[in-house]
């Protein structure tokens, strides 16, 4: 292993820019997101469509207690049923068969609105259709759509029921044969009063209030499908921050991480602290590999890396960088804890016991055995940002050197874990009763550390 004077910890921008140099790109969980959020809003709008229905159905009842109110039921329930298929079709990106049943929604609602009840025996103006004020009940469906469409899909139902609404009523100004005795029986009952005569007159479409219908029909529409281009932008840049996330966890334990995404800034303030810095090495690596297969030297390095790297997690510790054949982890970084010492102890001893049960799956196999020793030390590092354009968090120091030099003590004492006393008194401060966590360690004779003018005393486990 190569003695260093500090270790560098990359700051979370450098390591998103390392693992995704297409950041700007759409990820898997960008993609993810948004098919959950296809599928959680088709599901909402289903829901909500069939409510709407239900309410609807009731109002109509309580609008018109007649039994020609069926019809307008049984437009409801087509309502109801082609909701259902639309989110069994309905899928991220553009989707024709859902365009087709969102088209066949409207279109059901416009020839239900417009064409005479076959069910009624009233024999009014096809004109009068328009008096009921039944345009509302298009909120109905472009408010559903806002909760699974895209914003594209939105402002096209407004388009798309604005064409129908006002091609229906061209057709109906175009073809339908008006009723001349009615209009004349208004002209007659409002003589003197032309505008009102107009208005109230049964033949009359009143174009420009159906306009007025449209145009404002438009403009929520557009103004939702803005709204909803907005909320997918924030649900792109939510994935994005959840992907961070997971690529911080690949270096941060969980808990660093959360404290990690609630802070602007946690990491630039350059400072002394103390930590703990473990560093772990494969004893021996160069002989293991000597006429081995390059594929399973490396098979049985991302075993080793991988187990290794979460011990280091589940001990609240942060990966700083692999090795080679080992890897170093500090507790403490970049948040000090109240027992990093004590976590650093328990990850070494649990890497220990992982070891021993991989050998016994390498045994099975007919694979060798892989040893391991391990170096921990606690004191005072220098933390803080380095770089200029680029920013990379340092652990620097002294401490850093003196767990390197620990490790490598392991091979001529034959130890495989090699602590200073320095940890070793600090966790005996963190915890009242420390348990077996201090069991087996052995006192030897203190040792001369390279760089350290004096000697130290150091404890090991065999």
């Amino acid at each position: 292993m190569t003695d260093s004077a500090g270790s560098r910890l990359r700051s979370p921008r450098a390591i998103m820019a390392d693992l995704d140099p297409a950041a700007d790109k759409p990820s898997k969980y960008t993609e993810a997101a948004l098919r959950r959020h296809k599928r959680e809003g088709l599901e909402l709008a289903v829901r909500a469509r069939w409510v709407a229905m239900a309410v609807i159905a009731v109002l109509l009842v309580g609008l018109n207690p007649q039994w020609e109110v069926l019809y307008y039921h049984a437009i409801l329930g087509l309502l109801a049923v082609n909701g259902w298929l639309i989110q069994r079709v309905g899928r991220v990106g553009q989707s024709r068969a859902e365009l087709v049943l969102i088209f066949a929604d409207l279109a059901i609602m416009t020839l239900g609105m417009v064409l005479p009840n076959p069910l009624s025996d009233d024999s009014l103006p096809l004109a009068m259709q328009y008096r009921y004020g039944n345009f509302i009940y298009f909120f109905v469906i472009l408010a559903a759509g806002t909760l699974a469409f895209s914003w594209r899909t939105v402002i096209a139902i407004g388009t798309w029921t604005a064409i129908m609404w006002t091609a229906a009523l061209l057709a109906a100004w175009w073809l339908v044969i008006p009723v001349p005795e009615l209009s004349a029986a208004a002209q007659r009952a409002f003589a003197g009063q032309p505008d009102l005569a107009a208005w109230l007159d049964p033949n009359g479409f009143q174009v420009r209030l159906r306009m007025q219908e449209v145009v404002v029909f438009l403009i929520v529409a557009v103004t939702l499908g803005f709204s909803s281009r907005r909320f997918n932008r924030l649900l792109v840049d939510n994935a994005a921050l959840e992907r961070e996330r997971a690529n911080l966890s690949r270096y941060f334990s969980p808990n660093v991480v959360d404290e990690l995404s609630q802070n602007d800034e946690p990491l630039k303030q350059v400072r002394r602290q103390e930590i703990a810095v473990l560093f772990i090495d494969i004893i021996d690596f160069t002989r293991f590999t000597a006429d081995r297969d390059p594929y399973h030297v490396i098979e049985a390095l991302r075993g080793f890396h991988a187990r290794m790297e979460a011990e280091v997690f589940r001990h609240n510790g942060t990966l700083d960088k692999y090795l080679g054949d080992g890897l170093m982890a500090t507790f403490g970084t970049p948040l000090a804890g109240e027992t990093d010492a004590t976590n650093a102890l328990d990850c070494a001893r649990a890497m220990i016991r992982v070891m021993d049960a991989w050998n016994v799956e390498r045994r099975r196999m007919g694979e060798p055995e892989i040893r391991a020793g391990i170096g921990v030390h606690y004191g005072t590092a220098v933390l803080g940002d380095i770089g200029v354009n680029r920013l990379e968090f340092a652990v620097i120091g002294t401490s850093v050197n003196v767990a390197s030099r620990l490790e490598t003590l392991s091979r001529p004492l034959s130890a495989r874990l090699v602590i200073s006393d320095a940890l070793r008194a600090r966790v005996l401060e963190e915890t009242e009763d420390p348990g077996d966590r201090l069991v087996g360690l052995t006192r030897r004779p203190d040792q001369t550390i390279r760089g350290i003018g004096e000697k130290m005393t150091i404890w090991t486990l065999e």
